[in-house]
């Protein structure tokens, strides 16, 4: 679908300088742009492709556009306009109403007559799946699980008992929400399964990703705020609470019955110990290991340690383990300066 630049601006509600009757095609990463296509510049570091590149039309910051040479669109945030701009050229799929031969629906299943239903999908006894939602092939919706409406549920991907997914979501393929959570007691040398009676619960304007697993609560239900958005691969235990618009990137593992606050921001390979809380807009960096709670709202925590060359990492790591018997040193050593600056001054 193509636009020209002017339309694209009116689209978006901002300027643009140059010819507006350029056509956009594709949106491009400025380095390998080709004819025919739109890029942006959010970092000022990428400001010397304004004069290299080959696109056809650029979405710049007001402060270089007296360096831009092509049509642009102006706007104090590119990276915004971009996301936007690439949502029109390239609109979400629809889906055709209507229900394969192929798909297996119980009797019992309510089903809206405008949606799409693929083949070997499961709509299971007292399922309902809402209107004009999408339900890929060989999808499970278990009994008594519930999708709402304009909901996208790609290919293989399991909604369990009980679950129920809001309007405007999407689950990529993979996903499994209503797993078992990991609930064991020891018996002497025996591991007693603790039945997990609760569902998991995702809101409206929900993404999740490919293989990401979502577990039943163990009493209190998963809960999945509006808005959220949860990267591919990511572990989310039983009873955790995760609030509206928060972001968590993959392969974050979330431990049991943690809550976490609204409109956080959690980088990708991130550890969350069980029972503890994390206050509203936290943001915490990649591979960080969150062991208590954050308190603090707004707040940023950091705890893994950067790559550096083998050599210095070797010695440095050599040097973490000796932490410990310095401290106690130094601590020793601070008792005898006491000690001896005391005597100084009684010698006075």
């Amino acid at each position: 679908m193509s636009h020209t630049l002017a339309e694209l601006a009116g689209l978006t509600a901002t300027e643009f300088t140059g010819d507006g009757s350029c056509v956009v095609e594709t949106v491009a990463d400025i380095a390998t742009a080709e004819a025919g296509s739109i890029a942006f510049i959010s970092d000022l570091k990428y400001r010397k492709y304004l004069s290299e590149t080959a696109a056809s039309a650029l979405i710049i910051s007001p402060e270089l556009q007296a360096e831009c040479h092509l049509p642009a669109i102006i706007t104090a945030e590119p990276r915004l306009v971009y996301a936007r701009i690439a949502n029109i050229l390239f609109p979400a799929e629809t889906y055709a109403a209507g229900i394969s031969p192929h798909a297996h629906i119980a009797d019992s299943a309510t089903v809206s007559a405008t949606a799409c239903i693929e083949a070997g999908a499961v709509i299971a006894d007292k399922a309902v799946i809402g209107d004009n939602s999408y339900i890929g092939a060989c999808a499970v919706i278990e009994h008594h699980a519930s999708i709402g409406s304009n909901t996208v549920i790609h290919a293989s991907v399991t909604v369990g008992h009980h679950c129920s997914v809001g309007d405007d979501s999407i689950l990529h393929s993979g996903a499994v929400l209503g797993a078992d959570g990991f609930g064991f007691v020891r018996d002497g040398s025996h591991n007693i399964k603790i039945p997990q009676a609760g569902a998991v619960r995702v809101g409206n304007d929900v993404e999740i990703g490919a293989c990401t697993s979502i577990d039943r609560g163990a009493l209190e239900d998963t809960v999945i705020c509006d808005g959220v958005k949860l990267d591919n691969q990511i572990q989310v235990a039983h009873s955790v609470h995760i609030g509206a618009n928060t972001i968590i990137s993959a392969a974050t593992a979330i431990a049991g019955s943690t809550r976490i606050g609204e409109n956080c921001m959690i980088g990708g390979c991130t550890g969350i110990r069980e029972h503890i809380e994390i206050a509203d807009n936290v943001m915490i960096t990649a591979r960080t290991l969150v062991t208590h709670s954050i308190t603090r709202p707004g707040s940023s925590y950091s705890s893994s340690t950067p790559m550096d060359e083998t050599a210095s990492w070797r010695k440095n790591s050599a040097r973490f383990r000796q932490l410990d018997k310095m401290a106690r040193r130094i601590t020793e050593l601070e008792k005898q300066l006491k000690k001896l600056t005391a005597a100084s001054d009684n010698a006075k």
